[in-house]
């Protein structure tokens, strides 16, 4: 973590332009799942109580550039408000004079939300004149949006260009030292765990853990690529044609030793949950079944390593596991890392479909972190630079 954080800078009396990740699902015009916004609560609270005026900006949907009243944040307002126990007013735009003079008009530690910016077509093009517009409302820019940290969109990097300090938030701190020092300084054995449908959105992430970790564990149906390299049967499950040689290469490339794919699978006709499910081994699959899920096998091998696991990076599910009879096997590596933390590891979830896994299985507050940025965490893991964290102030 080498950017400047909210700790470092004065707040007392000046407006905080946070970029936040306000982008959650709706149901009945309410918040159906508020994660992403408890997250930002301790640099919403923190700023606020040091007495600045807080004034939030994010997006939320595709609602194509223009204004969409179903993917209005109004409904956050009213939910943030609910849980901070307090007041939050809110700007019917992100830019222009109203929008400027409500967060002028703020008491010190007043919080503001700001209209959906994807109402404007500017902001995924990181046009400057509405970066501009939206570094108006701020004195000072705070990014919390670690979740569109990949993107370089007007409210994520072009804003920095026009407000100094830019500084990174307490979720940011928080996301970037526990999978930087994951990355960079682990405590040893470090075991990486990748999963989900393809190894086409993984290659890269991959190639940059194979040097880093003791052990990586391959599941969900991207272990099927391999399956087919090696020259296995795999019926009818998911195989990405065009990467099989590119599986070869790293089961025979550099490192191909930490590799361990799965020995046994669940697998039935079809992936609905509506067809009789059958334990197979990975070297004995019928032509007419496809894998669904790693077998028993396989998720206790898997739970064995990473309960010997002082630090464990977990990115991707190891089936389809919104299909109960399919959702054992990543469930068992959710309970494998809880079990790991209590033992002292350091234990991170790359967000996405690992992170609903986790949280299905109640076992959010048993591991070191989730990661609220998906793709963010993705590209991060893949050793990629994040446009919205390069932008940041550097630590003096």
């Amino acid at each position: 973590m080498d950017r400047t954080t909210v700790r470092q800078v004065t707040l007392p009396g000046r407006r905080a332009l946070v970029r936040v990740d306000f982008n959650v699902p709706f149901k009945d015009g309410k918040v159906a799942d508020d994660t992403r916004i408890k997250a930002s609560l301790p640099t919403i609270r923190f700023l606020s109580k040091a007495g600045a005026k807080v004034i939030l900006m994010s997006h939320l949907g595709r609602p194509k550039g223009k204004p969409d009243r179903a993917q209005s944040l109004r409904p956050v307002a009213d939910r943030l408000t609910e849980l901070l126990g307090g007041s939050v007013s809110f700007a019917d735009d992100c830019i222009g004079p109203e929008a400027e003079a409500a967060s002028r008009a703020l008491p010190d530690g007043g919080v503001l939300l700001l209209e959906n910016v994807r109402f404007h077509a500017e902001e995924e093009k990181n046009d400057a004149v509405f970066a501009r517009q939206l570094a108006a409302l701020g004195d000072l820019f705070v990014n919390d949006a670690f979740g569109s940290a990949h993107r370089a969109h007007a409210s994520t990097e072009g804003v920095t260009r026009f407000l100094s300090p830019s500084v990174a938030g307490l979720l940011m701190e928080k996301e970037l030292d526990y999978l930087g020092s994951a990355l960079e300084s682990p405590a040893r054995p470090f075991v990486a765990v990748l999963g989900g449908s393809k190894i086409s959105g993984k290659i890269d992430v991959i190639h940059n853990l194979l040097p880093r970790v003791d052990r990586l564990l391959v599941g969900g149906a991207m272990a099927f690529t391999f399956f087919r390299a090696e020259g296995y049967e795999v019926g009818k499950s998911l195989v990405e044609a065009d990467r099989v040689e590119m599986a070869r290469e790293l089961l025979h490339g550099p490192g191909a030793g930490k590799l361990m794919l799965p020995s046994d699978t669940l697998a039935a006709t079809v992936l609905d949950g509506s067809a009789p499910v059958r334990v197979v081994s990975v070297s004995a699959m019928p032509v007419d079944l496809a894998g669904g899920d790693i077998g028993p096998a396989t998720a206790e091998e898997f739970a064995g390593i990473l309960r010997g696991a002082r630090t464990i990076l977990w990115n991707g599910p190891m089936g389809v596991f919104e299909v109960p009879v399919f959702a054992q096997g990543t469930l068992a590596v959710a309970r494998a890392l809880a079990e790991a933390t209590k033992a002292g590891a350091i234990t991170v979830v790359g967000g996405g479909d690992s992170a609903a896994a986790v949280n299905q299985a109640g076992l959010e507050s048993a591991v070191s972190h989730v990661s609220t940025g998906g793709g963010a965490s993705l590209e991060f893991l893949e050793g990629r630079v994040l446009p919205g964290v390069a932008a940041l102030t550097p630590r003096p």
